[in-house]
């Protein structure tokens, strides 16, 4: 599996949209999968939850919504640009009081950059859910413009 994710990392440097999602069920080995990726690219993975949690604590409440995409750009511009960008733990990302769109800030970051994620939801079809339809942070995406690798 590990080799498969290999091949695929190196392969999708010529797309538009250089976003992997790593999707499956829960303690499927997402992110097993993604530390052994790191450790193979000499890369360390991102915890965004942790991350993004200390940084946005110093921003007031109402001013974190503007904030977080330009925290999270920060945190990701540290890595050197011939990296893979490698994120786990993206559930801070969902909080509703930050009204923002997790997928399409991911999607961002992959413009430039090579960008492997955990996705902490499951695939339906071709939908990519975030928690219960009845749960305040439920999402919903398309899966269109991303590459989905399911384990």
């Amino acid at each position: 599996m590990l080799s498969k994710l290999e091949r695929l990392v190196d392969e999708i440097g010529d797309l538009n949209s250089k976003l992997i999602l790593l999707v499956g069920l829960s303690r499927s080995g997402k992110t097993h999968l993604l530390r052994q990726l790191a450790a193979n690219l000499a890369v360390e993975p991102l915890n965004i939850s942790a991350v993004l949690a200390r940084r946005l604590a110093a921003i007031p409440k109402p001013k974190r919504s503007f904030a977080v995409g330009e925290e999270l750009r920060e945190v990701c511009v540290r890595a050197r640009m011939d990296e893979v960008l490698l994120l786990d733990n993206l559930e801070l990302l969902f909080e509703p009081g930050l009204q923002i769109h997790p997928l399409e800030l991911l999607k961002g970051l992959a413009h430039c950059k090579r960008v492997v994620a955990v996705w902490p939801g499951e695939l339906r079809g071709d939908r990519l859910i975030y928690a219960d339809l009845t749960h305040q942070e439920h999402c919903d995406y398309s899966r269109e413009g991303v590459v989905i690798f399911e384990i």
